[in-house]
């Protein structure tokens, strides 16, 4: 077992990165940040002015905002100003009312909310919000983190942050499967909330056509047809489900990872059905759990909070590796299970957070069955193909490096084709 204080390290990360959020986290996040600036402000803006990173925007322009029945960042904006709270977080929009809505509305065809791209961020995770009223302005930043506020200074290179964090523990692989399966389990039995939220989302999807009804879709008789009525299609269907219902914009809280709620569910749902449908014992699930969501923290630690490598990616991993867990698998079939992966999906691209991630994640959890599964057969893509190497956290820094450094000009075109539409 490893010593009190790594373990007591990692739960802290752990705790700070799976967290409750109701709808895409870069709007919230972006509503957060008005939600601050209109609370140092004092009184209720007149007008709003925006400057976002490109990573933001792109991830906020499509997706709908919860319980209003509308997409993007305006009506995230107005109601961060209206009724938003700070303290409430991710949650940020969770005391909204009809009254405040329609609020939000005026407030939009009244032009009272401008949206810029701010070019030469500091991160790729970047909200600068200014609220004026009466000749008063005040400003709140978030930088780095989607929750982490920091105080502008003269110069950009000279920001305070105000988040009190501390270093993260460094990761491994061999470090985050010691920890998974040795941890007493009453430290992290608190990773279950993960699946009671998630899977409640998915549940939430029957309830109405959220997005591309893609869940619903699988677990239809034609769909039985084709993938059969089985282990995989039933996976298949509440991970997509519960995407859809939040892309969707259902008004339903989920549990994120690294501040994506989609991560969040990616690196949930896979591993809590296959634990229902495998008969896996609660400690086995818990386990499992800990595991997929600390693999896809420590990947996230070298790729970003945001960058051109869709997110369902390091999430699918990360399922994949639980899963493996569940079917039996040690230590060597997990480091088999992530090379696969890595041989699989490295440079799918993210082209915003929208509806139809729903079909990325079921690419993702596809992938994280079959690598699971060639595992445990001791199937494994070679340090002669690719960019697998022989050393699996090698393979995990060859795979973030890429979606850090190399797509990043594939970001920009991206968000030059996405703002050309509109």
């Amino acid at each position: 077992m490893l010593e009190k204080k790594t373990r007591d390290e990692i739960l802290r990360l752990i705790r700070r990165e799976v967290v409750p959020a109701i709808g895409c986290t870069e709007p919230m996040a972006v509503s957060l940040c008005t939600a601050k600036a209109a609370e140092k402000l004092g009184r209720r803006p007149e007008k709003i002015q925006v400057w976002l990173s490109g990573n933001i925007l792109k991830n906020a322009m499509g997706v709908g905002i919860p319980g209003t029945g509308m997409i993007g960042l305006p009506i995230a904006i107005a109601l961060g100003a209206l009724i938003g709270k700070s303290e409430y977080q991710l949650e940020v929009l969770r005391d909204l009312t009809p009254e405040a809505l329609e609020e939000g509305k005026r407030m939009i065809a009244e032009n009272r909310i401008d949206i810029q791209l701010k070019k030469q961020c500091p991160d790729n995770l970047y909200i600068e919000v200014t609220c004026e009223a009466e000749g008063d302005s005040a400003t709140a930043i978030i930088e780095g983190d989607h929750t982490r506020f920091v105080e502008k200074a003269s110069e950009l290179s000279d920001r305070k942050d105000t988040s009190n964090d501390q270093e993260d523990t460094p990761l491994t692989l061999r470090l985050v499967y010691d920890f998974a399966i040795s941890a007493p389990i009453d430290e992290i039995r608190f990773i279950l909330k993960t699946r009671d939220l998630n899977m409640q989302a998915a549940d939430e999807a029957k309830k109405g056509n959220y997005g591309h009804c893609l869940g619903k879709t699988i677990d239809r008789p034609l769909a039985h047809g084709i993938f059969g009525n089985s282990i995989f299609s039933h996976i298949i269907s509440k991970t997509a489900s519960a995407c859809d219902a939040r892309m969707g914009g259902a008004m339903i809280p989920v549990m994120s990872n690294s501040g994506s709620g989609n991560q969040g569910i990616c690196a949930t749902n896979p591993v809590a059905v296959y634990a229902i449908e495998n008969e896996n014992t609660e400690e086995e699930l818990i386990r499992a759990l800990i595991l997929s969501h600390l693999t896809a923290i420590y990947i996230k630690q070298s790729l970003g909070k945001l960058s051109a490598l869709c997110g369902c990616v390091v999430a699918s991993i990360g399922s994949s590796c639980g899963i493996t867990y569940l079917m039996g698998g040690d230590f060597d079939r997990i480091c088999r299970s992530v090379k696969n992966m890595i041989a699989n999906l490295t440079g799918m691209i993210c082209d915003g957070a929208k509806p139809a991630c729903s079909l990325k994640i079921c690419s993702g959890v596809s992938t994280a069955l079959l690598s699971a599964l060639l595992s445990m057969e001791g199937r494994c893509v070679t340090a002669t193909e690719g960019i697998v190497d022989e050393d699996v956290d090698r393979s995990i820094r060859n795979l973030t490096s890429i979606g850090a450094e190399a797509m990043r000009e594939t970001d920009e075109m991206v968000l030059h084709i996405m703002t050309d539409k509109h």
